[in-house]
């Protein structure tokens, strides 16, 4: 192939804007030749089909069958920020085929048990897993919920660890899983949803920057719905390392995730190349990110974007103003599911908790997935790049197994309320977005040659992503701090 002629062109030329010595120098090589579009779809999708779950299908309409679907404009908005980080995030990847997290420890070492720390306790709380199950029961009529989401877990462990290509087998499961979201929400349209509801669906843009009273919708509910509309957290700054296993761009020189029992392993470190700055690889870069933005636009904000509002207006449809109690336990989710069961049929209503149930384990599988990806990164990169033994893959499954069995010691102790789970989650991941949009100016303005670094728009969206989940994060810490202060 052209791209295999050129890549035999290597010189000795290395790059390295920041000289500290953490990690080593870049050399220069030929960027591959770009990929169609349709062979490059996947990771926005794997994207989506994490974000179709805790936002859509539970926060989301939790708060609009309470205020009504005014406050949708914030999910949008929300989304659009994540777009624009998401882009950030695979910019860098594109040029060097590391990921955005190695970049930020050539800057500073530290970065490495910092995101280490923001990706494992953010998310050991298995919110997700739990959810799904919650949803289940009302399926079979009951169940221990802590029993049950513990056995998924271990499932959905062995399901990861026998998959002879991982970000293979990630892929293929969320396909499946925006094919029965887009299914799902199609029928919930042409049957479910009132007509009076998408006339007061206008209300969002007339109310455009309007807040809940906060005394209705906590505030630590808001900042959970602004996070995990989309993506959310450091499940972002995975987009690197999907966009590497996919092959987008000079990620095609870093080895693939296999498993160590049924894959083919390599010890090499994912320290990057750059991109080597003459005008035909430019040209190229060019092209891939382009194709890379309209990837993630198509299946990341338009599918998000989507799916929030009509799951939110099903919501609004069926529960509004029913005053459902107990949302730690997604009684709104249960009462919802028996309503659709009264207003369009008893197959519907069924169809709703069998989807919630898929979905939610499903996100579960794929936190598992980049928890343990960007830890295992993290640790092969920085820590470990000559080890023989310590693969990045061994490493991958020793953090799933370990995440697996945090959540299941987590529920066995009694933490087991779905929605106080993905709050904690979104909580701490909210302050995690406020710290690497920061990171990702850094990153994008001084890491890379000038023909390739973010300005103008993007960068201006990076700024305002930083203020956005600053602002929400500092509220957040506030109220905490004066409901301590009250009650003692």
């Amino acid at each position: 192939m052209k791209c295999d002629r050129l890549s035999r062109t290597v010189t000795n030329e290395t790059y390295e804007p920041v000289r500290n010595g953490h990690l080593p120098p870049m050399p220069y090589r030929d960027m591959p030749e770009p990929l169609p579009l349709r062979k490059i779809l996947g990771p926005s999708v794997i994207l989506a089909g994490l974000g179709v779950g805790s936002g859509e299908y539970i926060i989301w309409p939790f708060i609009t069958s309470v205020v009504g679907p005014w406050f949708l404009w914030a999910a949008a908005l929300s989304v659009t920020v994540q777009y624009f980080l998401n882009m950030e995030i695979e910019r860098y990847t594109l040029a060097t085929g590391e990921t955005a997290i190695v970049g930020f420890v050539r800057a500073w070492k530290p970065w490495a048990v910092i995101f280490c720390l923001f990706t494992i306790i953010p998310n050991m709380w298995p919110g997700w897993a739990t959810s799904g199950i919650t949803v289940f029961t009302f399926l079979i009529g009951g169940g221990n919920v802590a029993y049950i989401t513990v056995g998924v877990l271990i499932v959905l462990g062995a399901a990861l660890t026998v998959s002879p290509v991982v970000y293979q087998t990630l892929e293929k499961a969320q396909f499946f899983k925006v094919g029965l979201t887009i299914v799902f929400l199609v029928v919930a349209i042409v049957s479910a949803i009132a007509a009076s509801a998408w006339a007061d669906l206008p209300d969002a843009i007339a109310r455009f920057g309007q807040l809940p009273d906060r005394s209705i919708i906590p505030v630590s509910l808001m900042l959970s719905a602004l996070v995990f509309a989309g993506a959310g957290g450091v499940n972002n700054l995975a987009q690197s390392n999907w966009i590497r296993d996919k092959g987008f761009g000079m990620g095609v020189y870093i080895p693939k995730i296999v498993s160590p029992l049924t894959g083919e392993e390599t010890a090499a470190p994912a320290t990057g190349v750059m991109v080597r700055q003459d005008a035909e690889n430019l040209r190229r870069f060019k092209v891939w990110w382009k194709r890379a933005n309209v990837e993630q636009f198509v299946s990341f904000w338009f599918i998000c974007v989507f799916s929030i509002t009509v799951f939110s207006l099903l919501a609004y449809s069926t529960v509004f103003g029913q005053q459902v109690s107990d949302q730690a336990n997604l009684s709104f989710i249960q009462a919802e599911g028996q309503a659709l069961k009264a207003v369009v049929g008893p197959w519907f209503g069924t169809f709703f908790w069998v989807f919630g149930s898929i979905s939610m384990v499903l996100v579960a599988m794929g936190v598992l997935d980049w928890v343990s990806r960007i830890v295992a990164d993290i640790v092969k990169t920085v820590y470990l790049p000559t080890s023989q033994r310590w693969t990045e893959s061994r490493l991958y499954f020793v953090v799933v197994w370990a995440t697996v069995a945090a959540g299941s010691i987590i529920l066995l102790s009694g933490f087991d309320q779905p929605l106080l789970l993905l709050v904690i989650a979104a909580c701490l991941n909210g302050a995690v977005m406020f710290v690497y949009s920061i990171l990702l100016i850094q990153l994008n303005r001084r890491a890379l040659p000038e023909a390739i670094r973010v300005r103008g728009l993007r960068l201006g969206m990076l700024v305002f992503a930083t203020l956005f989940y600053g602002f929400f994060a500092g509220w957040l810490v506030i109220v905490q701090v004066q409901n301590y202060l009250s009650a003692s």
